[in-house]
């Protein structure tokens, strides 16, 4: 598996725009930080010959339902992506529930691939992130290319339906590649949903060619009817930095939560050396975004669970303490070991560690 084929490429600027969103007026900010990192996957990949998640885990998006914690991870299986699920009483300790969205042989879009990244959920960053109906179902949005491999081809993003938040199954695609700006013709990433009054805002970032090297940078389009969608004229909202910036090459997989009264733009650069890290940016509304220099995420030590990559954030609170999960890849890059690992804005006990070894 070529772990470097979107990891070792690629200007972030505050665009203009309208469409500004008014927070109530006694919201206050949280802190974004979480410096506190666990040291270790909470889920990883099976090794299991022919399962789902046989070659590695990526891409959390967790989120409360009914009684239980649950992430959505995207497995790849050394033929493609599709997308897993896991549940969890405590945010540490967590059991994977089964394959929720399989590709389809006969479906020429979802032939190699199908990748959920995002459902639909409470917006604040304060909550424990509830997962919303829209006329009585579950949206998610999923990402799938074309072709057989790891990230093959040109993808496109599509809308998955469920009534349960359990069984998911895939709808129209939304957005093609083909259809946007010189910047996203390479193909579509990560999608974030979310809606705020009567639109829904679908953030995802994109590439500008197929093949290396490329770069990567974070939009928005929106929809009154999630079927109609319209690209914001300003795209992207999250740009890439300047040479020697933590973002150089890639401002990618958008997070974005409502935060007080502003918008917390999660998101993971990636800089010249090749190192990915999550970072953050600050807006008044949803088209506008001023970076954090800071990493919220950095990379570990070489050798220690993150010590290649540490990105793709996925945020939740519980207990008032801020929960940052993300795609932790560590070994060295010939043998690298991809899962998912979490960091947290108060310190992990010993026995919170003990709970959390998989």
């Amino acid at each position: 598996m070529d772990t470097l084929s979107r990891r070792r490429f690629v200007t972030l600027s505050a665009l203009a725009a309208s469409h500004a969103y008014a927070a109530p007026r006694n919201a206050e900010p949280r802190s974004l930080l979480s410096p506190y990192k666990l040291d270790r996957l909470v889920l990883g990949p099976s090794h299991d010959d022919g399962a789902y998640d046989s070659k590695s885990v990526d891409c959390p998006f967790v989120f409360r339902n009914g009684n239980l914690w649950y992430m959505t991870f995207v497995a790849f299986d050394g033929i493609g992506y599709q997308t897993g699920l896991a549940s969890s009483e405590d945010l540490l300790r967590w059991k994977k529930v089964d394959c929720i969205l399989r590709r389809d042989a006969t479906n020429p879009v979802l032939k190699y691939n199908v990748a959920m990244n995002w459902i639909l959920r409470e917006n604040d960053l304060a909550s424990q992130g509830r997962i919303q109906r829209v006329q009585g179902s579950y949206v998610g949005a999923y990402h799938a290319y074309p072709s057989q491999g790891y990230e093959s081809g040109a993808a496109v993003i599509g809308l998955a339906h469920s009534k349960d938040g359990l069984a998911w199954m895939p709808g129209d695609i939304i957005l093609r590649s083909e259809d946007g700006a010189s910047w996203e013709r390479g193909g579509l990433y990560k999608p974030c949903l979310l809606r705020d009054g009567d639109t829904f805002y679908l953030f995802y970032n994109a590439k500008d060619h197929t093949t290396g090297p490329w770069h990567e940078q974070t939009g928005v389009a929106t929809s009154r009817d999630l079927k109609t969608w319209t690209r914001y004229e300003g795209n992207p909202i999250l740009r890439n930095g300047p040479t020697g910036s933590y973002d150089a090459h890639f401002a990618s997989d958008p997070c974005v939560l409502k935060n007080g009264r502003e918008w917390a733009f999660f998101y993971f650069g990636l800089d010249d050396k090749g190192v990915a890290r999550d970072l953050v940016a600050s807006g008044s509304d949803l088209f506008h975004a001023t970076k954090q220099e800071a990493p919220v995420v950095d990379v570990g030590a070489p050798g220690s669970v993150d010590g290649i990559y540490a990105h793709k954030p996925s945020v939740v609170i519980r207990n008032g303490d801020l929960y940052h999960f993300y795609c932790a890849v560590g070994g060295d890059r010939k043998n690298s070991v991809r899962g998912i690992s979490v960091a947290r804005s108060r310190p992990f006990s010993d026995a919170e560690r003990a709970l959390a070894t998989i």
